[in-house]
């Protein structure tokens, strides 16, 4: 069949065709959207939407169940995928038909599997198409470009920028195929989405809706789901309770005695005579729901059959306008009915749950009343007896209900047959009545054209036979023709740029190939040079010493040292692909990886510089990180974001570098509004400029520590450095909020590490978060109080969760706090490798100051069994100063931070601080008093009088 054959000429295939065009003004910043996917076996198989994302980094299409979803249920490869025309028509989704076949494209896998895909509209489905082919054109290209592993996507426009967010920027992709180019755009059709693309489609409903049958169990489970929660959230004081189980049609009040007297009376006249089998159902409830009176009740039965009956009544707008897509306001309409439907619904549930929970307290209320005169002076058998009646009704009660609703389960299914039969009979008459009116037609048609062909042979006149006079039905046979013909021409033109690119992106798979391996030889040659020279050096080792002099083994091992620490240069373009650049000079973060000076730490360095490499090149992860982000982000694209479970665990695993700059930012507004808000407009800008004008203590501090800030990270290593300048301007507007803490050395780490992805002003409230909200007060001041009460926390918590490393230390006499102050401080920073360092730092600014406890005990706990092997305390003391920088996984440092040490409540570290702040003021007013006694002796000691304290050598 043609791929595009509606009626009406040319349109269906003016929209049939993909193309690689430029986007449009229109075009959405990021690929995503709902599609239909066909899925599933046997009577089961059908079309279910689906929430699809694209996923440049991997040339990845993942699908979700919708777009609030983290996790993906799968993904195809596009960058190795075709796609093509079905030509043969497709199943329609059951009962709800989406948009005709011609709708549907396919997606062919390397390993032979056929995905089918459908959009909404044809021009959806073009969009679509164009796009995909655009981003495999554009991904395969790619991978010929130069240092590929070190780019990074560019940061969204809309969100601040820091140092590191500017260093993407300027990076230029390589030229792809001038001829190749030309002929894609010859081939290409132009078309803009519509808004079932784009992230704006997330606030849409699903275009596909499920089957009636699916429908209603599903609302039936969320109603009943909804109840139980109400029920749960009404657990608080009165005001809650009220607002959930009173309605306007009861009202929950304590029956009197007459109205017990008078229920148990209609209760005697109820009760059967004849006593039950002992064998007879018991109720399955703690209660009877129908031994008392009581209005009538609306079965759950009920709720099933309005859920079916708005199903049936519910339609999507592509039925409703013949697959053609629906407009804005039917969308709104629909939307806002659904909404009144649901709630309706709950509210009768609401209803439903308020009448069981009367009668149960009614059932009580009754048992209560009638057990009271037994329990008082009657016969001890008579109340047993009593009760064991009472269940045996309330079997044969349930088990009424039971049949009555199986009864009417059955007329109910009587009377859809009936209706049937009804509707097949008509349908039928109709057939019957469409058949002879046809018959009819056909009859009157022949005599006409009997009698015009008697008529013009026997006069001789022009022949008017229907082949030299098209009839109505001919013109509309040729301008199917025509359409079909269209359609198998956009079809064609489809087809022709699909064998292009696979064409050119096989030839440039190939030549891959053959680069890789030559680069593959060539790393095949090193490894054998490196492996000879280590079974020489191996041998030289084995050999033993006879003499003093300088053995054959120091050269190898200097050559081989020289070899490692060498700089690979460039002189011959055409061998730069064969050679591996394992390590550059600077990562993402703009933080030099191996050092120039000391030639020991530069061999250290290098060694997890490509520990590093190693680590990320062997990692595998089921789900891209950045496509949950994604997928999150682009759920909030119509609302604000806010603090859920979901994100939480999205900022535990880490922030991928394209989100971080707007994700840092939301947190420091999350945390500072209270701030922001009550400060002036200009706040920041006005804070500088009085620093600027007027000198204060702090400025002098600020100057001599600029430079020692970060010296190993470019963007602040000279005078000159762009991130320089706004460190000062930073610290300077800081230090004139806070003259109590003014400098304190570590805020201007903290603020150097803020810079990197937050503007001037967004680092600015960055800092205030950090001190002012987060960390505890007096934790930058002179004294640095809180700093110290949390060093005691921290050995706390140390000897709960680590209590074998905590001994150890203990018995050793190596305090902890020597090593731990700085992380607390400086929040890790020159503590880690700067891969962790990012990652601690996203949960820091979501969650706050736990985190750093969470981390804190995480690293100790990643190297516990090293540093218990060790056996003194000179050893254990050099090993923690630098056992930081070896921790290299900060997946598996996550893993323990938030997984292992689980219990971690807040409230435990507040008590904590709690206690060791009254501990830590004590002795900080008795140092003062002895330092005031140091002073007065020193005054009237004439032989002190030359010392002088740290203080005052230090002002």
């Amino acid at each position: 069949m043609p791929p595009s054959g509606g009626e009406g000429s040319g349109e269906g295939a003016a929209a049939a065709a993909p193309a690689a065009a430029p986007r449009g003004s229109g075009a959405p910043g990021r690929l995503c959207g709902y599609l239909q996917r066909l899925s599933g076996k046997g009577p089961l198989r059908g079309w279910r939407s689906r929430w699809f994302v694209f996923e440049a980094g991997g040339c990845w299409l993942y699908y979700f169940k919708g777009p609030q979803e983290a996790l993906p249920l799968g993904r195809l490869d596009i960058a190795r995928a075709a796609f093509a025309l079905p030509l043969e028509p497709l199943p329609g989704p059951g009962p709800h038909p989406g948009p005709g076949p011609d709708t549907a494209f396919e997606v062919h896998a390397p390993g032979g599997a056929v995905t089918l895909l459908k959009a909404a509209t044809h021009q959806d489905m073009t969009y679509w198409l164009q796009e995909l082919q655009q981003k495999r054109w554009e991904y395969c290209n790619g991978l010929d470009a130069a240092q590929r592993d070190s780019r990074t996507s560019p940061t969204p426009s809309d969100c601040s920028r820091g140092l590191v967010a500017k260093d993407s920027a300027g990076l230029t992709p390589v030229p792809p195929n001038a001829s190749a180019e030309k002929a894609r755009h010859v081939l290409a059709v132009e078309t803009a989405p519509t808004e079932l693309v784009g992230e704006q489609a997330a606030s849409h409903p699903v275009p596909g809706q499920p089957s009636a049958i699916n429908f209603a169990l599903k609302q039936w489970g969320n109603e009943i789901r909804n109840s139980v929660t109400s029920f749960r959230t009404g657990k608080g004081n009165g005001e809650n309770r009220r607002s959930i189980f009173y309605t306007e049609e009861w009202e929950m009040l304590d029956p009197t005695p007459k109205d017990l007297e008078e229920s148990m009376a209609q209760e005697e006249k109820r009760r059967p005579s004849s006593e039950p089998s002992k064998g007879g159902a018991a109720s399955a409830f703690p209660f009877d729901f129908g031994r008392i009176p009581h209005k009538a009740r609306r079965p759950l039965k009920e709720i099933i059959a309005t859920g079916r009956s708005r199903n049936s009544v519910d339609s999507s707008p592509a039925e409703c306008n013949g697959g053609k897509p629906a407009s804005e306001a039917q969308l709104k309409l629909q939307s806002q009915q659904e909404e009144l439907e649901r709630l309706r619904k709950e509210l009768a549930s609401q209803k439903e749950l308020v009448r069981l929970l009367q009668q149960t307290v009614r059932s009580s209320q009754y048992d209560k009343y009638l057990a009271a005169p037994l329990c008082d002076g009657g016969p001890p058998g008579r109340l047993q007896l009593l009760y064991q009646k009472d269940h045996q009704i309330l079997g044969l009660n349930s088990q009424l209900e039971r049949l009555a609703l199986e009864k009417e389960s059955l007329q109910r299914e009587a009377r859809g047959l009936e209706g049937k039969v009804g509707e097949l009979g008509e349908q039928l008459g109709m057939l019957m009545e469409t058949i002879q009116a046809k018959d009819e037609v056909i009859v009157k048609l022949s005599r006409e054209l009997t009698e015009c062909q008697e008529q013009a042979s026997g006069q001789g006149g022009p022949d008017l036979s229907p082949a030299s006079s098209p009839t109505s039905k001919e013109l509309q046979e040729l301008d199917r023709l025509r359409d079909s013909l269209q359609g198998y021409k956009t079809q064609n033109k489809f087809l022709n740029k699909e064998i292009l690119e696979l064409s050119a992106l096989r030839r440039n798979a190939e030549r891959r190939e053959r680069d890789l391996a030559a680069k593959c030889t060539s790393l095949e040659a090193k490894l054998c040079q490196v492996e000879s020279k280590y079974l020489i050096l191996l041998q030289e080792m084995k050999t033993p010493v006879c003499s003093e002099e300088q053995r054959p083994s120091h050269d190898v091992v200097a050559q081989l040292l020289e070899d490692a620490l060498r700089v690979d240069a460039s002189d011959q373009p055409e061998q730069t692909v064969c050679k591996p650049h394992l390590v550059s000079e600077y990562d993402i973060y703009g933080f030099r990886t191996v050092p120039e000076d000391d030639e020991e730490e530069q061999l250290i360095a290098k060694v997890r510089a490509l520990d590093l490499k190693s680590l990320s090149l062997t990692e595998t992860q089921e789900t891209s990180l950045g496509v949950k982000w994604e997928n999150y982000l682009s759920s909030t694209v119509n609302r604000e974001m806010a603090r859920c479970v979901e994100l939480k665990n999205l900022f535990r695993a880490g922030i991928p570098h394209p989100h971080r700059s707007r994700m840092w930012k939301w947190c420091v507004g999350l945390h500072a509004k209270k701030f922001k808000d009550s400060a002036e407009p200009g706040y920041f800008q006005q804070l500088l400029q009085n620093a600027l004008k007027k000198q204060n203590p702090a400025s002098k501090q600020i100057e001599l520590d600029l430079l020692r800030t970060l010296p190993n990270n470019k963007h602040y290593a000279s005078p000159t450095s762009e991130g320089i300048q706004k460190l000062r301007n930073v610290l300077l507007a800081f230090s004139w909020r806070n003259p109590d803490i003014g400098y304190c050395q570590g805020l201007n780490r903290l603020a150097a590490v803020a810079l990197l992805y937050l503007e001037q002003e967004d680092a600015f409230w960055c800092l205030v978060t950090i001190v002012e909200i987060f960390m505890a007060r007096d934790y930058y001041t002179k004294t640095l109080l809180g700093s110290q009460v949390d060093q005691r926390v921290f050995k706390d918590l140390m000897s709960e969760k680590l209590p074998r490393l905590h001994a150890h230390l203990e018995q050793h006499r190596v305090d902890s706090s020597l090593i731990t102050f700085n992380w607390f401080l400086v929040v890790f920073v020159d503590s880690v490798v700067s891969d962790v360092l990012f990652k601690i730092w996203d949960s820091f600014l979501y969650e706050g100051p736990k985190v750093i406890f969470r981390f804190g005990l995480a690293l100790f706990k990643f190297k516990e069994e090293e540093i218990l092997k060790l056996q003194d305390s000179m050893s254990i003391f050099k090993y923690l100063r630098y056992f930081t920088r070896t921790i290299l996984d900060a997946r598996k440092l996550i893993s323990i931070a938030f997984g292992d040490l689980n219990p971690f409540p807040l409230r435990q570290i507040r008590n904590r601080r709690a206690f060791h702040l009254e501990k830590v003021r004590l002795e900080l007013m008795e140092l003062e008093a002895i330092r005031e006694d140091f002073l007065r002796g020193r005054e009237t000691d004439p032989d002190k009088r030359d010392l002088i304290s740290d203080d005052e050598e230090d002002g």
